[in-house]
């Protein structure tokens, strides 16, 4: 007992161990799952900061600011590309349906709250835990403290916020994905599984084999002897190449009269040549080497080669040897904006690499490489080829994204001190003071800083795994100092609101998501296979996502995710602040 009374007087004393502590126990805690389902670091660390604040610990308010604002501005930066694109340009249905999803994720939990007669703190807690936008509460601790309420209603308010999160927050996240992913496709009579399918078939996709462990290669450079009467004597390499129309090969390299030479598009095959070709597997055996055909010669028991439109493949290391490199570019020229992959494999930089990956958005989705893929800016693609094809095919997509581990530290604290600096300005329309508030201030400027460095590449260079710091931890610090300055009055909010409190979460939760279920499909008429990954993003549950694109045995759905979570993780997160001035009205 001596010691317990020590270490609690010593949290007491020095709050930054709590802190450290509730970040230990929460990321800890929240990795396990069961059947799936598990708390996540977020809610683990609200729960641990709630058993920890029981001791009666007083922490800094303005730690908690400050983490705040780093977790927003890097909220920001990581979406600002495709919220921008959504909003100008192809994406627009998607944003105004991610929109209208989260105006109902808004009015759902308004209703509810007056319906139950929750007060402010109740009521964005529940909003916050039933749409899994923990971001929210930070906007709605601002607009409560703006009210100028008295120091002991204002505390009451904000301590029954996490209190109420906790509670909706396990359906938000687990009900959401059963409602979109299993609920959804049966409600709406759609098969996700052909939908998809469908979708792959009438746009060429196809599930991919191979990767990282296996022995099957998609892409192989072979080599293959020019024979006498073939089609290819005498042709230019992109002539040569033009004739298998439907698969992408190049001639790389050639070994003529003992000597190996680069190959370009205008190099001409000569009888008798090596050449080395790179393509995808099907097309180097089943389309090439099945035009060679053979015939057996009497009394002999070797076979003879009839020459004809194949060519004969020989073993060449020193041909095959050829230099190649596997490099992430980072889009940023305009004229690629918009385009398909079947458009840019006909260009010039495109000739000789392939692509392997294409990554997206501030959850880094992996986009399926399908010809009627649109790129753009912001867009990381993985490609491999010669290095001079790679070079050529760089400069026409944008600029190398080379690993590193250097953050622009002046960019971060320039960008979130003048949004912050912007959102502290109070402007009075009709005598009524609006403000964005500082947080409000620093998710725009990290909105904005992202698109900058989308199409300016040359500064505010932020490596991925700072931002995910930056949001994933400046989240759970400011989630954690939360749970802790409430601990005290949790555990008899929760008696007291327990069992309803939970049934109107899962109520606030799921409404929203059918409504945008039959909008999407009815209104916007988006295609079955994209429905629930565009509904998943406007909710901003990746949870659900997951689960969506398991179901559907594709990545499909994942092409209408990044927009509407950009759009959508933007407006929930705002939404806390203007829950508040609707109810406080």
């Amino acid at each position: 007992m001596a010691i317990l009374a020590w270490f609690a007087a010593t949290l007491r004393q020095y709050p930054e161990i709590a802190i450290f502590l509730t970040l230990a126990l929460g990321y800890y805690f929240g990795k396990f799952t069961f059947r799936g389902i598990g708390l996540g670091a977020v809610t683990a660390t609200l729960l641990a900061g709630v058993l920890i604040g029981q001791i009666g610990i007083t922490i800094s308010q303005p730690l908690k600011a400050t983490v705040f604002l780093m977790f927003l501005f890097a909220v920001g930066y990581g979406v600002g590309p495709q919220f921008v694109r959504g909003v100008a340009k192809d994406g627009l249905p998607q944003a105004i349906f991610a929109a209208v999803q989260c105006v109902f994720c808004l009015l759902v939990p308004i209703a509810i709250a007056k319906i139950a007669g929750y007060d402010l703190g109740y009521a964005a807690g529940l909003y916050s835990g039933s749409q899994t936008i923990s971001a929210a509460m930070g906007l709605s601790t601002d607009a409560i403290n703006r009210l100028g309420l008295a120091a002991d209603e204002a505390k009451r308010l904000l301590d029954s916020m996490p209190i109420a999160y906790a509670v909706t927050y396990m359906f938000g996240t687990v009900g959401s994905a059963i409602v979109i992913a299993l609920v959804g496709p049966a409600l709406l009579r759609v098969d996700l599984p052909a939908a998809c399918k469908e979708y792959e078939e009438k746009y060429g996709g196809k599930k991919e084999l191979g990767g990282g462990g296996s022995a099957w290669h998609r892409w192989e450079v072979r080599a293959f002897r020019v024979q006498p009467g073939g089609k290819v004597n005498g042709l230019r390499a992109i002539e040569a190449e033009a004739l298998i129309p439907d698969a992408r090969v190049f001639v790389l390299r050639l070994r003529r009269n003992g000597i190996i030479q680069e190959a370009s598009a205008d190099t001409v095959l000569r009888e008798g040549d090596v050449v080395a070709v790179a393509g995808t597997r099907e097309a180097l055996v089943s389309i090439i080497g099945e035009r060679v055909r053979l015939q057996a010669v009497s009394g002999s028991r070797e076979p003879r080669v009839i020459p004809g439109d194949g060519q004969i493949e020989v073993d060449d290391p020193e041909l095959l040897n050829v230099p190649v490199e596997g490099v992430d570019v980072y889009v940023t020229d305009k004229e690629i904006e918009g385009k398909t992959l079947a458009e840019l494999a006909n260009t010039s930089g495109a000739r000789g690499v392939f692509l392997r990956k294409i990554t997206r958005g501030a959850v880094a989705s992996s986009i399926p490489i399908l010809p009627n893929t649109k790129l753009y800016r912001g867009d990381i693609l993985t490609v491999v080829g010669r290095t001079q094809d790679t070079t050529a095919a760089i400069k026409m997509l944008g600029v190398p994204d080379r690993a590193t581990d250097i953050a622009d530290v002046a960019f971060i604290g320039a960008g979130i001190a003048i949004g912050a600096v912007v959102g502290a300005l109070v402007w009075k329309v009709g005598g009524v003071p609006l403000t964005l508030s500082t947080a409000g201030g620093a998710l725009i400027s990290g909105i904005v800083c992202g698109w900058l460095r989308s199409v300016r590449p040359t500064f505010g260079r932020i490596p991925t795994s700072t931002v995910w710091f930056m949001n994933s931890v400046g989240l759970n610090i400011f989630i954690a100092i939360v749970g802790i300055s409430a601990g005290p009055g949790f555990v008899n909010g929760l008696r007291t609101q327990g069992i309803g409190l939970f049934l109107w979460g899962a109520v606030a939760t799921t409404i929203p998501l059918i409504l945008g279920m039959f909008v999407g499909k009815y209104i916007f008429r988006f295609h079955d296979a994209l429905l629930f990954g565009i509904l998943s993003g406007a909710r901003t549950t990746t949870a659900s996502l997951g689960l969506v694109c398991d179901r559907g045995k594709s990545q499909v759905p994942a092409l209408g995710y990044t927009v509407t979570y950009a759009v959508g993780n933007t407006f929930l997160t705002i939404w806390g602040m203007v829950l508040i001035m609707i109810l406080s009205k």
